[in-house]
Order: C-alpha cells, then structure tokens, then sequence
C-alpha cells in the first residue's frame, strides 16, 4: 500500500450523500488527482493517505485512497488556509488571515489551549473566542468518529447525524449498543445497525440482537400508526427480519414479556402484542377519560339553556339545534367530544362555549397539536390557544434526550374547563400525557374531524373515542349559510360522501384543469402558482399558495415539484447566498418545513415597541423563510410564520425541506389560503379518499387540481383506510360493560 501526505488545494467533486471525492493535493512531487470516500469535507486540509496509484482511461493517475488521516497544517499559509476554509465556526478568510498575522506558527496552540488571547483580534469577544475553540475541538472529536464510522461503511450524511446525536461518546456507545442506532437515528434502520452489530462481533443467534429486532418491529409497526401487533404477525416478521428459527423467535418474545418490555394480551380474541409504552398509555387513556366522564356536575338542560340563550343574544346568531346539543353536552358532561366537517360550525360552537364558561366564572384553556392549528383557533377566538406540549410544559430528562412534561398527575393544569382542537392530530402517548395532567372535575372538550386522516403517530384516539360509543358524542352534519356559497365546502361533503365535486363553474374557488402527462402537469402547476394565480387573486405566490401532494418522490412527487417551483420563483443569483444540503439547494429566500419536533430549539420574536421575547421550540409541520445564510458562522435563519426567527447550524440542516410543495399529510392542522394539487397515477395505499378530503380542506379561498379526471374518480371510489391496530375503543367499551355489570349488581369484585 502506498503512501502520500499533502494539502487538499482544490475539491474538484463531492457527494454529500456517500462521501465521494475527486480533489487535487498538493505533495512535496508536486500536485496529484485524488479519488475516495472521505467522511468530511478536506478542502485545505493536510492528509496522510493510504492507497495506490491507477490509470483512468480518460483521465489518467489518479491516487486512489483506501484510508486516510488528518494532520494539522503546519506552514502559516496552510493553517491560515485551515482556519478560513468554513469548516471553524465563528472564522472565515478575513478572521483566519488576523489570527495567524497574530500568533504565526503558534495559531492553534493558541487556540486549543489559549483560546481567551483570541480577544486581541479586533471583532472577536469572549463569546466568539470561546465557540472558535469549541468548534476547533468538535472538528477533531469528528474527525476519530467519523474514521470509525467509515470503516464499518456507514455513509457520511448518517455519519453526521449519529455524530450529532452521541458526540463523543459516540464510539463507546455505538461498541456497547449497535441496535440503538436504528431507534436512535432517523433514516437508520435495523439492516444498517444489524450489520455494524455482526462486524463487532454480536452472534446471529444472540438474544441481545433477536431482543434488539423485536423491538425494532414492534417500533416500526408503530410508525405505521399501530398501537400492538398480531402476535403471529409479529413473530413471522421478525424471523424473516431476523432470518432465525420460530424456536428462537417464540424464546425471546416470552422472556421480554417476563421481564415486561413488552405486553401480551388477548383482544376480541386474537392474541396481540404490545411495545410496554403503548400499552401504558393506552390503558390510561382509557382509565382517565371514563373517570372524567363519570363526574356528575349537577347540572342539566334547563341549567344550561339561559347562559345559551344569553350568548346567542350578545353574539347575534341563531344556533342551529345540532350546535345547541353541543354546546349544552359541553356544560353538563365531564367530556364531550364535538366532531364534523368544514363548514359545520365547529368554530362557532368553540367560541359560544369559551363565553359561557366565562360567565360562569371557569377558567379555560384552549389547545391544539400543532403551531398552526393552535394559531388559527387563537386568531378565531381572541384567546390564547397553546399546543398541547406548550401547555403541559415540555422539559427533558437527566439525559436530555427523553421528552417529559412538568404538567402531570403531581402538577395538574390549573384550570376548570380545557377544549382540544384538532384531536385527529393527537396519537396516544400526547392524549396519554395531556389526561396525566388533568385533574378529576375538569371538562374536557375535544373537537375534530373524524374523516380527516389520522394522526402520523400510533393510535386512532378520536375515531376510538367515537366507536366505542361511551363518550358524549355530536356530530354536525348541516353546511351553514356562510360556507354554503363556497364550493370548497360543498365538495368536501360530496367527496366524503362518495360523490364526485362540483368544478369549473364561473366565479366559484373549485376548479379541475386538464393535462395528460406528468412533464405538462408539472409545468402547468408551476406556471400557475408563479404567474397566473398571483396576476389573477393579487396574490403573493411563496405566502399564499401551497401545492400538496399525496407522494413525496415520482414524477410529481414533493421533492420533483420543489425543485421545478424553486427555479421559477427562487432561481440562482449572485445576489442571493445559497447552501447545499442533502438532496436540497437551500437559497435566501426559499420557503422552508420543519421536518421533526425540536423542543431545545432557540428561537426569538421582535415585538413592534422593540422588545425581544425568547423561548424554546420549533415543530414538525412549521413553515418558515430564509432570511440570512451566514457562511462564516456556517448558519442560516428562518424566520416562521409566527415571526419566530431561528438560527440552525449548517449540522441542523437535516431538518429542514423545502416546502413550496408538500405532502398532504404534512399539511395536517393547517390552511392555506390557496391549494394547488396534483391528480395523477400512485400508489392505491396513498391515493384515497380521505387524503383527498384532507387535502381540499386545508384550502381557505381557492382549489385548483390539475391532471387526470379518471384518478380523480378512482381516489373518491378508494374509501379503504388502512386497519390501524388499536383497542383504545375495546377497552372504553368493556369498561364501561363492566361499570354497568357491577352498578347492576350482576357481577362482583
């Protein structure tokens, strides 16, 4: 094997995703081509590389690297090249150039040891000293990371998240446990951490990697939305995951439910199995709400029907009986849950209800899944509205990466009465905490679509609640006057209904356009979301119109649609600073998503009499714009919706998409003033029905589809919904059987 040391003068061709490298170095025999996978970027850095020397039939020797290691530059114009080549926060080429004018050979000497002496650099205070030398010291913590994650071929954007995730106990961690990376790490699954497991040796047969896979299948049947699994399911899924015997499968699922990892029961009669965490919440969840439902308020219709009377009157509106039922269910019953489509008055019920509980002295909290959906019930109402982890009051635990909230069973929210929006959105560990922390003689009210798709985490809380038939429950069915002109409305309920929407019509916010392949699908949507919606509704296009799709990749998936949308409204300029990222361009200006939950996330609002308010965390869903890209501090701001500006670090980037386009799941608890759809070929599983309502009624003012009228039929024709595996409504009805038994007299404890 050959060996070179050099400087990395020129990167000619990086892949962000694997790593690989074409760059030239320069070595004491002069300059030579370079090819490999290298898990950072080398640009200036100083190499020892191992390898050999190949003829490209093209491009002739280049030096192909097997392995390699850094060496700290050690001329001024390498380490001034080092520092100002961006991979050291809080240093670019103008800084890099002040510092080692300074200290000469002595710069990172200085820095790693003396790094308070950096304050004698004009421009650079404590606090910029002190990241200067944090940064220096994570690159060379990163660099023995990445070595070790490189020898067991793990990719380079991985790299950086698993980095990113353990820092520098990465190697330790990764050495005791190489299944956590696959529940650790998003986008790693349990092949990738089942190969790293063999390479350190862990048998085949070994009950800490069948342990390991288990709960990995039961983990990722609970992405999919499932609470418990079949136990047959579980077990064939797991042999063929694990390639072990039925014998050796069967062992270790009867010893983790010895040791209670996980749970195995019997429900309406089919054995089933549960990850412990499910089946906690899911137990509770039904505890808790039958024992709020119990609460006996001594009140009734009579009691209730003056304060409705008094609210009609000072509001000016004429309830309708459905909405009277709901509102008066509200007042006497410990919960209620009020469900219907847009248009149906959910708002209005919402706001009658928060002034009768003001007149009767209650306090109310108001609350929803997400920012947006929490915006927009405080923009209906006049009142604060909080998400549901705002207001239970999300905190970490000792090893900072478990999410708990202070509010529970010891801290009880304060209040009398507490109306949930958007319930459909809530999956069973939030509505498992959220029943935690309130206390026995609180109304609980939960509001929601029943037919919209269901939350993205495992359970189907609301439709349970609703089928189990023990909780009050009203559905609205009568479109009202104000939304009736509105054929968004009207739509909605006839595709719900099974029918084909009503478009095209002259001055109406529905239309249906035809095209016939997907380039021409693409380049109408583009065309209208950049030109002639915005000519035609004086409309700004980035701020007023979301394109939703039911797929993320294809023709004319999320990530396709971006793409084309970014070039028309976005496109390069020298004006504008851009960093790539993964599969995105990120460029001043874009319109960006939030893509996971971020509870230790910064973020500030100017206030218009220039106060600065401050807090912690940004969401999954959040839609925001990038205001700033600042390649020395290697940071870009977002600034959201809610004027929250956040700065993430180039290593957070991994958490934003561009979101011009989106898919309609994650467009859930939000509206938009104007929806631009594509209607083509995918999928059965995604193309259906209810993606199809949920899509239309996140449009506040106009809908456009644009493709093909046939899968327009065939995704009102699909209503299957995929089984969710879930028994929160089997055990509110059993428990409730069994209430009545006993209050009976017919059985005894």
């Amino acid at each position: 094997m050959e060996t070179l040391k050099g400087t990395i003068i020129e990167t000619i061709f990086r892949n962000d995703e694997n790593g690989y490298t074409v760059a030239l170095m320069e070595t004491e025999n002069g300059v030579i081509t370079v090819t490999g996978v290298f898990s950072t970027d080398v640009s200036s850095e100083t190499l020892e590389i191992f390898g050999k020397t190949v003829k490209h039939p093209k491009y002739g020797n280049q030096f192909k690297v097997e392995m390699y290691s850094t060496v700290l530059p050690s001329s001024i114009n390498q380490i001034e090249n080092y520092l100002g080549s961006g991979m050291i926060k809080g240093i670019g080429k103008y800084t890099a150039k002040k510092i080692v004018e300074l200290f000469q050979e002595d710069t990172f000497d200085i820095i790693q040891k003396h790094p308070e002496r950096l304050t004698e650099i004009e421009g650079i205070g404590e606090k910029k000293a002190d990241m200067i030398a944090k940064s220096f010291s994570e690159q060379s913590d990163i660099k023995e990371v990445m070595m070790f994650l490189q020898s067991h071929e793990i990719s380079t954007s991985f790299a950086v998240k698993i980095f990113k995730q353990y820092g520098k106990k990465t190697i330790n961690l990764i050495k005791e446990n190489p299944y956590r990376l696959s529940e650790d790490i998003f986008g790693i699954g349990f092949k990738l951490a089942d190969k790293i497991a063999t390479s350190l040796g862990v048998e085949k047969n070994s009950p800490f990697r069948i342990s390991s896979g288990i709960k990995y299948m039961l983990a990722d049947y609970a992405a999919s939305g499932h609470t418990f699994v079949p136990y047959n399911m579980l077990l064939n899924s797991t042999i063929k995951l694990l390639e072990i015997t039925l014998e050796n499968a069967e062992d270790e699922i009867r010893n983790m439910a010895f040791t209670d990892k996980i749970h195995i029961e019997t429900i309406n009669n089919e054995r089933v199995v549960y990850y412990i965490p499910y089946h906690m919440a899911e137990v509770n969840v039904c505890k808790e709400l039958i024992n709020l439902s119990r609460v006996d308020f001594n009140l009734n219709e009579e009691d209730a029907s003056p304060f409705l009377l008094d609210v009609e009157e000072e509001s000016l509106i004429t309830l309708s009986e459905k909405q009277r039922e709901a509102i008066i269910q509200s007042i006497i019953n410990g919960v209620t849950v009020i469900t219907g489509g847009p248009g149906t008055g959910k708002t209005t019920i919402i706001l009658s209800i928060i002034k009768i509980f003001e007149r009767m002295y209650k306090k109310v909290f108001l609350c929803a899944p997400t920012g947006r959906a929490a915006k927009r019930i405080t923009e209906s109402s006049g009142r604060e509205a909080k998400t549901i982890h705002r207001m239970l009051e999300y905190a970490f635990g000792e090893d900072e990466s478990s999410l708990a909230f202070n509010k529970n069973e010891n801290s009880p929210l304060d209040c009398d009465v507490i109306i949930v929006d958007e319930t459909s959105m809530v999956d069973i560990l939030l509505m498992n905490n959220l029943l935690k922390a309130v206390k026995k003689g609180t109304r609980l009210i939960l509001v929601g679509d029943v037919d919209q798709l269901p939350s993205v985490g495992a359970g189907n809380v609301l439709s349970d609640i609703i089928n189990s038939n023990t909780i009050k429950t009203i559905r609205l069915d009568t479109i009202f006057r104000q939304s009736a002109g509105s054929m968004i409305v009207q739509n909605a309920h006839l595709i719900n209904k099974g029918s084909m929407p009503v478009y095209n019509k002259k001055d109406t916010d529905f239309f249906f356009m035809r095209e016939s392949s997907n380039q021409d699908i693409i380049g109408l949507i583009v065309d209208l979301y950049n030109a002639r919606l915005p000519l035609k509704y004086n409309i700004d296009p980035i701020k007023d119109i979301q394109v939703l799709s039911p797929m993320k990749k294809g023709d004319v998936g999320v990530i396709e649609l971006n793409k084309e949308l970014q070039l028309a409204v976005n496109p390069p300029s020298k004006l504008k600073k851009e960093k790539f990222f993964g599969k995105y361009t990120f460029r001043v200006g874009d319109k960006v998503m939030q893509v996971k939950n971020n509870y230790q996330t910064e973020w500030k609002i100017h206030t218009e009499n220039g106060n600065i308010v401050t807090g912690e965390g940004i969401y999954n869903g959040d839609i925001g714009y990038i205001i700033f890209i600042d390649e020395a501090e290697q940071e870009i701001t977002i600034q959201f919706d809610d004027e929250k500006e956040v700065i993430y670090p180039f290593s957070q980037l991994d958490e934003l998409i561009l979101a011009y386009a989106t898919t309609v799941h994650k467009s859930q608890g939000s509206e938009f003033p104007v929806i631009i759809m594509p209607v083509v070929w995918g999928p059965p599983m995604l193309l259906t029905r209810n993606l199809l309502y949920t899509a239309i009624t996140r449009a506040k003012q106009l809908v456009v589809l644009v493709g093909i009228e046939k899968y327009l039929q065939d995704m009102i024709d699909n209503n299957k919904i995929d089984k969710r595996y879930s028994a929160l409504d089997y055990r509110l009805s059993s428990t409730v059987a069994t209430y009545s038994l006993l209050s009976e007299g017919i059985i005894e404890i």
